[in-house]
């Protein structure tokens, strides 16, 4: 198990973290909500826009599939860039790549090209997410690691929740394929942002690739990050069946798409609204125990998801799945940030990153395989299950004192 370690001091220029010393994380808040949110515009977006180019269901699945692969692939390399080069290349690369994505979308005529693009936009967020991470822990003094991992965060899913539902009042107003205009030119404006304002960071030693790789492996025996990242993989494989396959099973129940709409919500605002509290909380307590409690939370959630019929029922198990979420992913990002020395933090956060998009990905596929054949109780008891195993996983990882 995990022991934090609290003998961390606050480096700062002049001793203390005053208003002054928080207006650059104030700003990476800023840059990760407006590049999440423009990019998050086409979510609702891209399978209305797909089906009117011939994709069907199949097609669609494959699109979306082929950006989470992408990402889950492209974060490590990502993270070793960020290492290489410091945060502010790669965190730039990957919001250009992502406006870039979006307006060759517009130009798109096949469902093939819209894959094409959305591979683009797979790289850029793999580019973006891991450089963003390990920059607030470049800006923030390591004991207030936690309550910045939760507003960071917070900003990110209120864009990612706000994204989509923009959105889809824009498709109705100005028409589907605009809808890629708009949010190409936002990501446009969010680079400016960026090459205004993000700040340096930590500097990083341009050593011999081969140096640092070898170095690099040395992340492969860090036991902490190995208990945190089975603790990511479990969450995100319960996870992705929630995301793909609530919907489908609410409406096997007789529920209607406002009230799959309502259950979404309950999970997705909880998952925000716990996000600073718990970062709070995260500074003060042994970590360990948040991320334990989060992985519990979410397994009896899954689980009890499986035998819900009732729309009140099903509010009850996603907000306490949104309680493990916040609980987990707060806890998680500033366990990495805090242990993993500053020089090999971007590859960890691209590692991290990677098993969050391939974690879901994983989920998603093999219980779209077997769900047929063992019916969504069984599929949602199972993903409970898989949470349980990366608890105990997480729980018997011995782990010395120091990283």
């Amino acid at each position: 198990m995990i022991k934090s370690s609290r003998a961390d001091k606050p480096v700062t220029t002049s001793g203390a973290y005053t208003t002054r010393n928080q207006i650059p994380f104030l700003l990476l808040c800023l840059i990760g909500f407006s590049t999440f949110f423009s990019s998050y515009l086409r979510i609702p977006v891209l399978p209305l826009f797909a089906a009117t180019l011939g994709a069907g269901p199949k097609q669609i699945g494959l699109i979306n599939g082929a950006f989470m692969l992408t990402a889950g692939l492209c974060s490590i390399p990502a993270g070793l860039l960020t290492d290489r080069t410091g945060c502010k290349l790669p965190i730039i690369v990957g919001i250009v790549a992502t406006a870039v994505s979006s307006l060759l979308i517009t130009q798109c005529h096949l469902p093939g090209q819209m894959a094409a693009a959305y591979i683009l936009f797979g790289v850029g967020l793999a580019a973006f997410a891991p450089g963003m991470m390990s920059l607030v822990a470049d800006v923030v003094p390591s004991h207030k690691l936690g309550l910045a991992y939760g507003w960071y965060t917070t900003a990110v899913y209120i864009a990612m929740t706000m994204g989509p539902a923009a959105g889809g009042f824009l498709a109705k107003v100005l028409g589907l394929r605009e809808v890629f205009f708009v949010s190409g030119g936002l990501l446009l404006m969010a680079t400016l942002l960026a090459l205004l304002v993000l700040p340096q960071g930590s500097p990083r030693h341009k050593t011999d690739l081969h140096i640092m790789l070898a170095a690099s492996r040395q992340l492969l025996h860090n036991r902490r990050l190995l208990a945190c990242l089975s603790a990511t993989i479990g969450s995100c494989i319960g996870y992705g069946v929630y995301l793909t396959f609530m919907p489908l099973f609410a409406a096997s129940q007789g529920h209607d798409p406002a009230q799959v709409g309502l259950v979404f919500s309950a999970q997705a605002m909880t998952n925000v609204v716990g996000r600073i509290p718990i970062g709070k909380l995260a500074d003060r307590v042994d970590r360990s125990k948040l991320i334990t409690a989060g992985l519990i939370s979410i397994a009896v959630a899954l689980a009890a998801f499986g035998q819900a019929a009732q729309v009140s029922a099903m509010v009850v198990c996603s907000i306490i799945l949104g309680i493990g979420m916040a609980l987990n992913f707060t806890a998680i990002g500033a366990v990495i940030a805090e242990q993993i020395p500053v020089a090999q933090r971007g590859l960890a956060m691209g590692i991290y990153n990677s098993c969050i998009y391939l974690g879901m990905m994983a989920g998603s596929t093999a219980m779209g395989l077997a769900l047929k054949r063992i019916g969504y109780p069984t599929g949602f008891a199972i993903a409970g299950s898989i949470t349980i195993i990366a608890l105990i996983i997480f729980n018997r990882i011995p782990c010395d004192k120091q990283p």
